[in-house]
């Protein structure tokens, strides 16, 4: 088991690490900023430094085999020249206006599910863009009004703070629950819990800003039917120029 940081603290950098393993084209560690792609969020990039000042790209990373490891996905042909060996010490360091990204739109779309009272049906989250399927008609979604609720809820600077509840406590509260594609871990005996204050609560282990502020203006870019119980809302930052042209 490794220890995820990124769970605590969102704005981790970097940190030192150990490697615990290693293969022809990944890396685990003893600990890690790097959150690995899970819940619909993409994972992390950046850049592992050895000992002797030299750096790998992590190109991506996913969940490992093992309950909390991260496999980081290393450029396989540096590998062959660059010697790694489990017990060394790295420094992990996030490219951080990703991962940055990611927090800004992972959090509105928890925003999103406030603006759309009905099941989630999916999802995904790139730091292009960021979308949910909804299982709801599709007259009931007017692209313009989800815009300006989403706009409000950000610029009234909700706090944001995860939190743990117990399996227990889950079991016995399933309407917190909105994915019905994704269940949140259970077995563990605790869920972590994402909050918005007055807004928004449920089981999510991403990663997010600590207030609805910090995401900025956002655009509702598309709105539409992915199938008889899927009907896709996209969003992007308003700050990326973004149109129905560059979307595919």
């Amino acid at each position: 088991m490794a220890e995820l940081l990124f769970r605590d603290d969102a704005y981790l950098r970097e940190c030192t690490a150990l490697v615990t393993r290693i293969d022809a084209t990944s890396v685990e560690l003893s600990r890690t900023v790097f959150y690995p792609a899970g819940g619909g969020q993409a994972g992390d990039s950046g850049t592992l430094a050895l000992p002797d000042g030299r750096t790998l790209r992590v190109l991506d990373t996913r969940k490992g085999q093992s309950a909390d490891t991260v496999v980081h996905l290393l450029d396989p042909s540096a590998m062959l020249d660059v010697p790694i060996a489990p017990g060394m010490s790295v420094t992990a360091t996030l490219d951080w206006p990703r991962r940055h990204r990611l927090m800004r739109l992972h959090t509105c779309m928890h925003l999103l599910c406030a603006a759309v009272p009905a099941p989630v049906t999916g999802g995904s989250i790139t730091p292009e863009r960021a979308h949910l399927d909804f299982d709801i008609e599709m007259e009931k979604l007017r692209k313009e009004a989800i815009e300006t609720q989403l706009n409000t809820l950000i610029a009234a600077g909700h706090a944001v703070e995860p939190r743990w509840i117990s399996d227990e406590e889950l079991s016995a509260r399933p309407e917190l629950v909105r994915t019905m594609s994704v269940k949140p871990p259970m077995g563990t005996g605790r869920v972590r819990l994402l909050e918005i204050a007055a807004v928004d609560l449920q089981p999510c282990g991403g990663t997010h800003v600590r207030n609805t502020a910090e995401i900025g203006p956002v655009q509702v870019i598309r709105i539409r039917s992915e199938g008889k119980r899927n009907k896709r809302v996209a969003v992007a930052l308003a700050d990326d120029n973004a149109s129905d042209g560059v979307i595919p």
